[in-house]
């Protein structure tokens, strides 16, 4: 039998058993020896193979001291290998029977990582920052003490950025087009739920020069109040103050 020992994963999250590298025959092998020689895999960078001799562990020896631990391996094996679809549902599996496991914590962590690692550039559609800031919003209210938690406020900050970016993207587009309605209603968004983002300013001078444009002085001169409170000597409260004074 070979003699395991302790390796940590991804931020230092997980604990394995690991074993001298070797190919070997994965029929009738004990739960130990394919657990292992998943590790194996998993260690020589073979992510699909150690993946798949993972889940060899769950599916033949289901009831056996490593089949939970195989769980989350195989989904930090899936994760490795970019099959990030896989390595969701094997996270949702691990979280749905093992609520109470020490590795739970991480599961919901990586689940957000492998939404997180898939964000594109605020050009492109933005579901997967909608998916990870979801996921880490999970995290952190179930969790809120656990070692993962800094490390996903700090990308939930990231993700918000993203989505803000996203609706001032389309609201600068409405408004070339002078569809003033729908270009407002996207800086609204930014203005009313990514307030702590870097787009906030840009969106309260929108909002001000929108409303000035639609002749709604009372609703220009709030936006200028909020904008000019909050920012003094921004660029944006400059702009925005000659719209304002011109108006009057």
């Amino acid at each position: 039998m070979k003699k395991y020992k302790l390796l940590s994963l991804l931020f230092g999250s997980v604990l394995l058993f690991g074993c001298a590298s070797e190919e070997i025959n994965r029929d009738n092998m004990t739960a130990e020896e394919l657990y292992n020689q998943a590790h194996d895999y998993l260690t020589e960078t073979r992510y699909k193979k150690a993946a798949e001799t993972f889940e060899k562990v769950e599916l033949e020896y289901p009831y056996s001291r490593w089949a939970t631990d195989a769980k989350i391996m195989g989904a930090y094996a899936y994760y490795k290998n970019e099959s990030y679809d896989d390595a969701i549902m094997a996270l949702d599996r691990f979280i749905r029977f093992h609520p109470g496991n020490k590795n739970v914590a991480y599961a919901y962590y990586l689940k957000a990582i492998c939404y997180y690692d898939q964000i594109s550039d605020v050009n492109r559609e933005q579901g997967e920052t909608r998916r990870a800031l979801e996921a880490f919003n999970q995290l952190v209210a179930r969790f809120p003490d656990s070692k993962y938690a800094a490390d996903a406020r700090q990308k939930m900050i990231l993700a918000r950025d993203n989505l803000a970016g996203k609706e001032m993207e389309v609201g600068r587009y409405y408004l070339e087009r002078k569809n003033y309605l729908s270009a407002l209603n996207r800086f609204s968004v930014v203005v009313n739920n990514y307030s702590k983002t870097g787009y906030i300013e840009e969106a309260l001078y929108r909002q001000v020069e929108i409303y000035t444009i639609l002749g709604l002085s009372n609703e220009a001169a709030s936006a200028y109040k909020v904008l000019s409170y909050n920012y003094p000597k921004g660029n944006w409260t400059a702009k925005a103050a000659g719209i304002v004074k011109g108006k009057k």
